[in-house]
């Protein structure tokens, strides 16, 4: 769950670690809420509930009544209940396998994390922790599609751990600390195990001293992958002056480039791209909003497309014309991904797995972290392309 009144929240953690003074900077800036928040939120809470249910902390009734709750919201489908449902399937083989160990671990869920030990005013959410003998782990769901998160080296999870093993380390002797993540919609699960004097370390060595910079706004600005999730990434100095640095290419005087530059053309091309799309969305949105102008550029009516006032109005007014219904409308199969949320995820695999086919995909450049694997030939890739 999103740590709400944290200043130096964890979820924000992989920021303000390597661009402290970004904390101040973003105080100009509103917080906001996207649907995709929205969406995890409802996750959370039928996760929550779940659990909950499978551990025998609520009534049957209870459940239903909260279910139902749920249910109403306008983020939940039956292919988020099944997702939810792989979600705590994991988790409790994961508290099975405790148990086999450790005959009564202590299960906890949602549970509130202080580390603010090292980061004033820090906290956050554990979606579950598991305390049991010599190793306390910390679950974490990631119910977003859009990139696999990984909890290795991870900020926000190392945080929950060092929250959570203050917590319980005067009552059991802890002596390594597991985070995991979750990602159900991704099909990704994975973990970090790190000792207690490793952890402890990297938050005495890491955390505290830029916590304590991120605090009072000092530090040093340091443009990066972190930026994406920064709320002054538009207007940042530290990252126009990485990007324009990008742009500046040291062309050679050769007619052709050389392989190298187009290699490293490309990998500045990516980041630019995002960098523009980043000012753009900001300077449209001071403009509409503020009325904001911009040298150079004006505010105008962007392209539209017609459309009928009464879909139900036009019918009538055609077949009062003399025209048949028939001619009026087109019948269309829902697409893949439409029609798995409308039967649900497992209904559609069991019913329609033998009707689906995924074909390999067109092949594209891609930096060389990404996780899909390389084409094997060039070959292979020349047939795909043609």
């Amino acid at each position: 769950m999103p740590d709400v009144h944290a200043k130096l929240s964890a979820s924000g953690a992989a920021r303000w670690i390597n661009c402290p003074p970004s904390v101040h900077l973003e105080r100009e800036f509103p917080d906001s809420c996207s649907s995709y928040a929205e969406e995890g939120t409802t996750a959370h809470s039928l996760a929550e509930l779940l659990l909950r249910y499978n551990n025998n902390e609520i009534s049957k009734k209870t459940y239903t009544t909260r279910f139902n709750k749920i249910k109403k919201n306008e983020y939940y489908n039956q292919e988020m209940l099944e997702y939810i449902e792989d979600y705590a399937h994991t988790v409790w083989e994961i508290i099975n396998e405790v148990k086999k160990k450790c005959g009564d671990p202590e299960i906890l869920f949602e549970q509130r994390l202080d580390f603010s030990e090292y980061v004033p005013g820090g906290f956050g959410t554990g979606d579950v922790v598991i305390v049991a003998d010599g190793t306390l782990r910390v679950i974490d769901l990631k119910y977003g599609k859009g990139v696999g998160v990984s909890a290795e080296e991870n900020p926000q999870l190392r945080l929950y751990g060092i929250g959570a093993y203050l917590e319980y380390s005067l009552l059991y002797d802890i002596q390594e600390v597991s985070t995991t993540i979750i990602q159900p919609r991704l099909d990704n699960t994975s973990t970090e195990i790190l000792t207690a004097d490793e952890l402890i370390g990297w938050a005495e060595e890491v955390v505290r001293p830029k916590a304590a910079q991120a605090e009072v706004g000092e530090g040093e600005y340091l443009a990066g992958d972190h930026c994406k999730f920064c709320k002054a990434k538009a207007v940042c100095r530290a990252r126009a002056d990485q990007n324009l640095e990008l742009a500046r290419f040291d062309l050679r005087d050769a007619d052709k480039l050389e392989d190298w530059e187009i290699g490293e053309v490309l990998q500045r091309a990516e980041e630019l791209k995002s960098w523009a799309k980043d000012i753009g969305d900001y300077a449209l949105e001071e403009a509409v909003k503020h009325g904001k102008k911009w040298e150079g550029w004006k505010l105008v009516e962007g392209r539209s497309n017609r459309k009928y006032v009464d879909e139900t109005k036009v019918a009538t007014a055609l077949k009062d014309a003399g025209y048949e219904e028939a001619i009026l409308y087109e019948r269309k199969m829902l697409g893949i991904t439409a029609m798995e949320k409308v039967v649900g995820k497992k209904t559609f695999t069991s019913t329609l797995g033998d009707l689906i086919e995924k074909p390999p995909g067109k092949p594209v450049l891609a930096p060389e972290n990404d996780t899909r694997p390389e084409l094997n030939t060039a070959e292979s890739a020349k047939e795909d392309f043609e």
